[in-house]
């Protein structure tokens, strides 16, 4: 899928392959789109209404048991870097209907008493859906990790586990959309400062993000190991620089729109007499 503006396929020129270097990627670049925020904003707009069309189809075909497909997006993130901005402005454009946002949160007593993956698996999209998850099962392995919330023998075992059940979900039928927004600690901090400076946005302050800005090297480290172990064939990263919120949103709805263009949803045809049903509304 290539909208006006990129000169390529994003998924691939986002996609973490092989030697891929996370210190590398300027959070100010603009991979693969040659146009500025103006007709990044346009193309932004233009895209909304390819992409709730495409799940629109999706939705209906899933109704009429023509399809076992779904679309799950994984945005993971240090703090501020858009995640809700990606909710809002590119998910938020389609029919509510047929998506499915999950916030992952620190986890209850009874998510506790499970293996990390079972609150996820309950989460996961039905078919026709396209799922949000909001930070997700990388939370285990990069704040486990950081945190040394966990044993390096438990942080290795869940590395496996995820790639096992992430090819499981994609065998099942369910696209696997994953994508880091990576900001600059400089960029962070004056999105932190704004949050204190305006009163409608004290909410979104959370002071124990200072804490975590401290560890951003160990962080940055994290997100490589993830990187290293976790882009796999079945469910590969992506790494979109996220400095510049336009772009970030742009290249997200990118990578949604190709994922879909490649189900290729179709209207289910009608399972009544169309000319039939015509004259009995007339009729009526």
């Amino acid at each position: 899928m290539s909208t006006r503006g990129w000169s390529g396929d994003a998924s691939e020129i986002l996609r973490v392959g092989e030697g891929f270097r996370l210190a590398d990627v300027d959070p100010d670049s603009h991979p693969g789109y040659g146009g500025d925020k103006k007709s990044g904003k346009a193309d932004l707009a233009a895209g909304i209404e390819s992409l709730g069309e495409l799940q629109e189809r999706l939705y209906a075909e899933s109704r009429s048991g023509g399809t076992t497909d779904a679309v799950l997006l994984v945005l993971q993130a240090m703090d501020s870097a858009g995640k809700g901005g990606i909710v809002r402005h590119v998910v938020g454009g389609v029919d509510p209907q047929g998506i499915a946002l999950t916030a992952f949160k620190a986890p209850t007593d009874e998510e506790l008493s499970h293996d990390f993956l079972w609150r996820v698996e309950q989460r996961l999209p039905e078919p026709g859906f396209i799922g949000v998850f909001d930070r997700s099962q990388y939370e285990d392995v990069l704040i486990g990790k950081v945190r040394e919330l966990a044993s390096a023998d438990e942080i290795e075992r869940r590395f496996g586990a995820i790639n096992e059940f992430e090819a499981q979900v994609a065998a099942s039928g369910t696209r696997i959309v994953k994508v880091m927004l990576h900001i600059s600690p400089e960029e962070q901090k004056e999105r932190l400062m704004e949050r204190l400076e305006r009163p409608d946005k004290y909410w979104k302050y959370n002071p124990g993000d200072v804490d975590e800005r401290l560890l951003w090297p160990d962080y940055m480290a994290a997100y490589q190991t993830v990187f290293d172990r976790t882009s796999t064939e079945a469910a590969p990263w992506h790494v979109v620089p996220a400095n510049s919120k336009w772009y970030a949103r742009l290249a997200v709805q990118e990578l949604l729109l190709g994922a879909l263009v490649d189900i290729d949803p179709q209207w289910p045809a009608a399972d009544f007499d169309i000319e039939a049903e015509k004259k009995r509304l007339a009729a009526s």
